[in-house]
């Protein structure tokens, strides 16, 4: 007999199904966390929250799990909104019943790991490695978070940081930092790549950091384009979100070497990149070239049409995190120097990861009407904060060549800017940004386009290098949401 899920007979719209990758620590597991607190306080009771954390084996998706379980149980006994909102007759274990965590394993440079694991979610069905819930079979994803990645860099040019400390202060050196070193681009293995599929035409080699922060995510996203599709007018539209950085600029892209092997950081570039697709993926420039990717795969493809999931872009701000590679005595003054940044005005150091995780939780949660009223498409938000801490919140930030919404604001309208405290435009705002020209905006769409075109070629240059275009999957059928 088949057990049946907690969240068996609610209703589809009711469900709120959220995949999140890379989810096991940092920003990502303060993803889970936050979007649990957001759920529980902003959602109707007879909603319920699906996680779907991803990690690379199946110790990392227990130990998540039993993490975010954790959180949750904080949560729902300890949060004065919850018991203010239910009243006297609150109930911790209605809250606690209303979010569920399952997961799925996939290395994000491994492409076998990536069909593997979108195979399961689509095809096939998805398990709780700590055996408290049944193996279900997902009918949807409401939305996609794609925060997994890495840093690529080697250390710090300390002669760079002296120099850049006495010319701009210690803000835009914490903030814009010119001084970390980055590896020389790690090229993966491509027979390991390609595993046992044998090919006559070898395909273009990977770069480490380039696929682990877009590429893998892009193919992920396309693979699952079943599950993030919608086949009514009506229905609302799912959320593809990626992460990208605070520091992401025209310099640290080069299109001869696009994959950053040479010349470029590789993680600025990934996430330079990674502006560029997502601010232009609705311009009517663009749209022709996204198409190819915002189709069904072969093995799904409906003859109904398809309302296509909306892409967003977020950043998590300045996070302390592990990804840098620091020593313990280091790591504590550099913390303390994110703290000492906040302190003289920084929106951008929220320090903390659950801080850090405010504008992909609410990108990924807010209400669809919200999001389309502040044309959230075309903005990337990033988490800030007040100098003394407290909660924190999504803000616009300027993108070179793009501005803040791609429009072409003077310096007379951005003194307007209507937004207060740390939300205002020119607060935390780079040393040497300028306003943005018709000429700069004309050249981020030409380079959004040169972006998709690559990202495109190379998707279906290995899809074909491992026979993916007969829609190979794994067929297991079981209980569906």
């Amino acid at each position: 007999m088949t057990a049946t899920a907690p969240w068996a007979g609610v209703a589809p719209k009711d469900l709120r199904i959220i995949l999140i990758t890379g989810a096991n620590s940092g920003v990502g597991l303060g993803i889970g966390q936050r979007l649990i607190d957001d759920f529980l306080t902003t959602q109707p009771k007879s909603s319920h929250l699906i996680l779907l954390p991803t990690t690379r084996s199946a110790r990392k998706s227990s130990e998540t799990i039993y993490a975010l379980r954790e959180h949750l149980h904080i949560a729902a006994t300890g949060s004065a909104d919850l018991k203010a909102q239910g009243g006297p007759g609150y109930d911790p274990e209605e809250a606690i019943g209303r979010v569920h965590i399952l997961s799925v394993q996939v290395d994000l440079c491994d492409l076998h790991s990536i069909y593997t694991a979108a195979d399961q979610l689509v095809h096939g069905t998805v398990s709780d490695p700590t055996g408290v819930l049944p193996d279900v079979k997902l009918t949807k994803i409401d939305s996609a978070l794609f925060n997994a990645g890495v840093g690529g860099w080697s250390g710090l040019d300390w002669l760079g940081f002296a120099k850049q400390f006495f010319q701009r202060g210690l803000l835009q050196s914490t903030t814009f930092p010119a001084f970390k070193l980055a590896h020389t681009a790690v090229m993966l293995d491509t027979k390991k790549l390609l595993g046992p599929v044998e090919t006559t035409n070898e395909p273009t080699p990977l770069a480490e950091v380039f696929t682990a922060n877009i590429f893998g995510h892009y193919l992920l996203a396309h693979e699952l384009m079943p599950l993030l599709s919608r086949y009514g007018p009506k229905d609302e539209p799912a959320r593809i979100v990626f992460t990208s950085s605070i520091d992401a600029g025209y310099e640290h892209l080069s299109f001869e070497y696009f994959q950053a092997q040479r010349e470029t950081p590789p993680y600025e570039s990934s996430k330079r990149i990674t502006d560029l697709i997502s601010l232009t993926a609705t311009l009517p420039s663009v749209e022709p070239l996204t198409k190819q990717f915002f189709d069904l795969p072969p093995s799904s493809a409906s003859k109904l049409p398809t309302v296509r999931p909306k892409i967003y872009v977020t950043h998590p701000g300045i996070v302390c995190t592990p990804l840098f590679p620091l020593n313990f005595i280091l790591y504590f003054f550099y913390k303390l120097a994110m703290y000492l940044s906040r302190l003289l005005g920084s929106p951008w150091h929220v320090v903390d990861s659950y801080l850090g995780a405010c504008a992909t939780a609410w990108v990924g949660l807010e209400a669809q009407s919200a999001l389309d009223a502040q044309s959230a498409q075309l903005v990337k938000w990033g988490s800030a904060v007040a100098p003394l801490g407290g909660k924190a919140h999504p803000k616009q930030t300027e993108v070179e060549g793009w501005g803040w919404t791609g429009e072409i604001e003077d310096a007379e309208a951005l003194a307007k800017d209507p937004a207060s405290g740390i939300l205002r435009k020119l607060r935390g705002r780079k040393w040497d940004a300028v306003v943005l020209t018709a000429e700069k905006r004309e050249q981020f769409e030409d380079d959004g386009r040169r972006c998709w075109t690559e990202l495109e070629r190379l998707r279906k240059e290995w899809e074909q290098a491992l026979g993916r275009q007969a829609g190979d999957h794994l067929p297991v059928k079981q209980e569906k949401i």
